[in-house]
């Protein structure tokens, strides 16, 4: 498409929806809810009818150009969401686990300290290195794909991969707790 051709047509949209709004909604509510993915998923679908004029496919995949879209939409959301869940967790008190027993408890409090430190870090990612991150992970795009949908080069991405991965990798090992007794 040149900057003198119309729009893509509903066809072309009605096609690319089915093709990918099913690997969208998975790669967002592995994100945030299920409701919530659907809501993202539609605003995405939306943002991109309003914006296919600006669709040019010698930058990229429709696929590259959509989680492109649903990236920013992400990100947009987690700012929201943000503020909300701190006052949350403020006015939320602690209960005590149901469960009775202190091991189970000791262990899944294990658990919750692991992958909040695993959580953290990546929260703690720039935006651009988690976005690469998530969407290597959570949506399956290549390398080629994520430098379309963020609009940087391939090569920074691949690096950013990399860098993020052994970062990662070393936060893993330094909350793996020894194993208890019993177990090897």
């Amino acid at each position: 498409m040149t900057a003198g051709d119309d729009p893509p047509g509903a066809a072309w949209f009605a096609a690319i929806f089915d093709d990918h709004a099913p690997g969208l909604w998975r790669y967002l509510a592995r994100q945030v809810e299920a409701a919530q993915a659907e809501d993202l998923v539609a605003e995405t679908f939306l943002a991109a009818w309003s914006a296919r004029s600006d669709y040019r496919p010698e930058r990229g995949s429709a696929r590259a150009w959509l989680y492109g879209i649903a990236v920013n939409l992400l990100r947009r959301h987690h700012r929201t969401q943000a503020q909300q869940q701190r006052m949350s967790q403020r006015l939320s008190g602690r209960t005590a686990p149901d469960d009775g027993t202190e091991d189970r408890v000791a262990e899944r409090l294990d658990a919750r300290s692991r992958l909040a430190g695993l959580a953290a870090a990546i929260a703690a990612l720039p935006d651009g290195d988690r976005d690469v991150l998530l969407l290597n992970s959570l949506a399956g795009l290549d390398t080629r794909e994520i430098a379309g949908a963020l609009g940087i080069p391939e090569g920074t991405v691949r690096s950013r991969l990399h860098r993020v991965r052994r970062g990662l990798r070393a936060v893993a090992s330094a909350t793996t707790l020894p194993p208890t007794e019993g177990q090897s």
